[in-house]
């Protein structure tokens, strides 16, 4: 009789790897916002700059060069479609996914929020090998998307129709709604140079968002910038949420 056993046991089945869903987060609309945002602003920081630091006067004849009338009139373009999409935002959290309201909500009031806030701050500062797994924003970045984007959003655009509702005259509708605040801030010059560091506070912050977005697309464990191109997150690993 032969020694081969009449049935070989079955090898060890690997354990299979579980892996969270791909998760549609952003909707279009959403998306839409977040680009269209992005190029106001640049075009507004860039313009808003320009127009508190004048380039060098150009030779010849004043009405043969519109330079700074070119550069108003593009921070008030900007300034008016980053309005408008503001509103629209606002809007489509009503009627968007619970994703497309956490811009607008700051939970302070839960323990785990903070709890998660420093965990992220740790992970920032290299102080923790992995972070958190969030589906939608992370409560560091809702910190910040909250207190810049939103309340500072609100900040400058109150401000920027108070200042343009000094060339559009007494009586517009800019001046009904926003020449208010020039005085509650003290006049002109000090909403001039309230708006200008409100300049500067989204520089810093565009340029933190960009590389922690890049970061977080390299280093974490979900996809960063291809949510806000077709929508949806994806896991990189099997870890819990």
């Amino acid at each position: 009789m032969s020694d081969i056993p009449l049935s070989q046991p079955k090898a060890a089945e690997a354990p299979k790897e579980r892996r969270l869903p791909t998760v549609y987060v952003y909707e279009a609309p959403v998306r839409l916002w977040h680009w269209v945002n992005a190029l106001c602003i640049v075009v507004l920081c860039i313009t808003g700059y320009l127009i508190a630091s004048p380039l060098p006067t150009l030779s010849g004849e004043p009405s043969a060069h519109y330079q700074m009338g070119y550069i108003r009139f593009f921070h008030f373009a900007a300034a008016y479609i980053f309005a408008v999409g503001f509103v629209g935002r606002v809007l489509w959290a009503f009627v968007g996914n619970k994703y497309s309201r956490e811009l607008f909500t700051f939970p302070f009031w839960r323990a785990s929020f903070w709890r998660g806030l420093i965990i992220e701050v740790k992970w920032y500062a290299f102080l923790k090998p992995r972070p958190l797994k969030f589906v939608g924003h992370n409560p560091l970045a809702q910190f910040f998307m909250f207190f810049v984007m939103v309340l500072g959003g609100l900040f400058m655009i109150g401000t920027g129709f108070a200042l343009y509702s000094e060339g559009a005259g007494l009586g517009s509708w800019q001046d009904r709604m926003f020449g208010w605040i020039i005085p509650l801030l003290g006049g002109s010059m000090q909403v001039h140079t309230l708006h200008h560091i409100g300049m500067w506070v989204f520089i810093l912050f565009v340029i933190i968002h960009v590389y922690s977005v890049i970061r977080e697309d390299i280093m974490s464990r979900q996809t960063m910038i291809s949510a806000m191109t077709n929508g949806t997150r994806s896991f990189r690993d099997d870890d819990p949420e």
